[in-house]
């Protein structure tokens, strides 16, 4: 039994064939048995009949029956219809059943046994019998009487018998060459079973079926025991696996494996990172595998408002392109996550920034105390606390939120860094808002204002940066314009869904800085776009909603009272 256990998956389909090649063969030897049994009691009946009738009508028989005990010639007569026809047994036997002369002795001593008792009263009768346990084709024919006045009287009974052929007989008797068919069937099988043994072993790859077994279960348990979606394709673009994650990521139905993209209406750049496709059109040779021409790199896809992370494999083996498979991860709660961070980056940059301002201007008063220019440290201090009281002024009468207010003032200092001018537009309005639309808003002026400020730096003196937001009911516009030398045609299409920023945009780096602020817009039931400029620069317009602005009188008592006395103070 532990032999059998352990047989190989070749050796399991060599003899699963092989028994089926014995039964074929035994089937097939059955059915010609079974014709041949059929052909022997068609053929051998009729000829054992005829001669059971040429018998009854023999003169000799008919004297020899006629009177009563005579038995002249019949012995010699029923021994040569015996040597003569080849048949098993020849019996005449009175009417009343008395056998006179048999060549079987067995049946001499006793009466005829009849087929049936219509043979007693003259009737015919073929078929087969049991005589002494032999199985035996019997033909029983009456006598009848030819004399005049006695015409058609019953005198007795002829009975001619013929054993049946043995197995071996009727096998060979079937067809000449049966033996050779079944000798030639039976090489062919074995042949063609020990090849196919073969080719099922080299298409498993040597393995046994208990270790196919073990490697898709460890599949399964891979594929949908991780967190990151898994996503394989064939050469013509078929799903050929999905996990879970991949079609909850995707929007991809439950059937989906066996579907091209097309069929399931991917479209866009998320059909090109999946596909490889360039911008041309022609397929790149990314990947890894066995023959992937360049190393895979991480695609950033917007996709339904989350943020997809997707690297793309090739997979070839011996030369054979099999598909691809991608990997996807959300990005969205860290794009959040790096949303947050990322204000205390720029908060970082902006002090280091100030601290840059600030150190040049204390250089420049300590030289000119060094120098003796007393007044002139004078007027240059009232001139940059002028010109810092004039930007503060504008700024907090235009925008009357803090965090945003704050954020253009230290954004006012980076772009003065970067040797560019950041202007607050004159039809900006905006008033105090709600914490989480503070956030929102803050985070899409300051993804676009870093992005003109990326746009115009190095650019030379005279490069300006303008912000514009306005405010309703129910939304807020943010329109950031830049003089810088916009954006290549061919990245206008794509920008936000490829995850560009606007120095990407002139360098073909990869970031999600404009796909982030899309983002923000797009939960918030806005959009933004990309025009031009007067300048000729990039210019993006933001439209996103916030919460309902509350009629005058209806806010909170504490709230409307501590305003008053800031009011009043000021």
């Amino acid at each position: 039994m532990r032999a059998l256990r352990r047989r190989t998956l070749a050796g399991q389909l060599l003899f699963l064939q092989l028994g089926i090649i014995a039964v074929v063969l035994v089937s097939v030897g059955a059915v010609s048995l079974a014709q041949s049994q059929a052909t022997f009691n068609r053929v051998e009946g009729r000829r054992v009949s005829a001669l059971a009738e040429q018998l009854a009508t023999n003169p000799l028989v008919l004297f020899n029956l006629s009177l009563p005990e005579q038995r002249t010639g019949l012995a010699t007569l029923a021994l040569q219809t015996v040597t003569q026809s080849r048949v098993t047994a020849v019996t005449i036997a009175d009417e009343d059943e008395k056998v006179r002369v048999s060549t079987d002795p067995s049946l001499e001593t006793r009466p005829l046994p009849l087929g049936a008792r219509s043979v007693g009263v003259g009737a015919s009768w073929s078929g087969t019998m049991d005589i002494d346990g032999d199985r035996m084709l019997v033909s029983q024919v009456p006598v009848l009487s030819v004399a005049e006045g006695h015409y058609g009287e019953h005198l007795g009974t002829v009975m001619i018998a013929e054993d049946f052929p043995s197995i071996w007989e009727r096998l060979r008797g079937a067809s000449s060459y049966l033996l050779t068919y079944l000798g030639i069937a039976l090489l062919l099988g074995v042949a063609g079973s020990w090849l196919l043994a073969r080719r099922i072993k080299r298409q498993t790859l040597g393995l046994e079926p208990h270790e196919i077994t073990g490697l898709a279960e460890h599949r399964e348990a891979l594929l949908y025991g991780i967190a990151e979606g898994v996503l394989a394709l064939d050469p013509h673009d078929r799903i050929t696996l999905v996990n879970d994650v991949a079609r909850r990521l995707l929007d991809l139905p439950e059937h989906a494996a066996g579907m091209s993209l097309r069929d399931l209406r991917v479209e866009g750049r998320l059909l090109d990172v999946l596909t490889g496709t360039g911008p041309d059109g022609d397929r790149s040779g990314d990947g890894g595998g066995d023959g992937g021409d360049e190393d895979p790199r991480d695609e950033v896809v917007i996709r339904r408002g989350r943020v997809l992370v997707m690297n793309r494999m090739r997979v070839t083996r011996d030369g054979r392109h099999l598909g691809t498979v991608t990997t996807l991860r959300d990005r969205t709660a860290l794009a959040d996550l790096e949303r947050e961070l990322g204000s205390f980056r720029s908060t970082t940059q902006l002090l280091r920034a100030q601290t840059h301002e600030f150190a040049n201007q204390l250089h420049t008063i300590s030289g000119l105390i060094q120098l003796g220019e007393y007044d002139e440290v004078v007027r240059y201090v009232d001139a940059v606390t002028e010109r810092r009281q004039s930007l503060d002024l504008l700024v907090n009468s235009r925008v009357r939120d803090p965090a945003v207010s704050a954020l253009l003032m230290a954004k006012a200092s980076l772009a003065s860094e970067r040797r560019a001018d950041l202007r607050v537009s004159e039809e900006t309005s905006l008033d105090r808002l709600e914490a989480d639309d503070s956030a929102d808003v803050a985070t899409v002026v300051g993804n676009l204002v870093d992005n003109a400020i990326d746009a115009v730096s190095g650019g030379g003196p005279g490069q300006w940066v303008e912000v514009e937001i306005r405010q309703d009911a129910s939304s807020v516009q943010v329109v950031v314009s830049d003089s810088g030398p916009g954006i290549p045609p061919e990245v206008a299409q794509e920008v936000f869904a490829n995850g560009f920023t606007t120095k990407a945009a002139t360098s073909g780096d990869r970031g999600i800085g404009l796909a982030l602020t899309r983002l923000v817009c797009q939960r918030r039931g806005g959009e933004v776009q990309l025009g031009t400029s007067e300048g000729g620069g990039a210019m993006f317009v933001a439209h996103l909603g916030i919460t309902p602005v509350a009629p005058a009188g209806t806010g909170n008592p504490a709230e409307a009272h501590e305003d008053t006395r800031a009011e009043a103070h000021r």
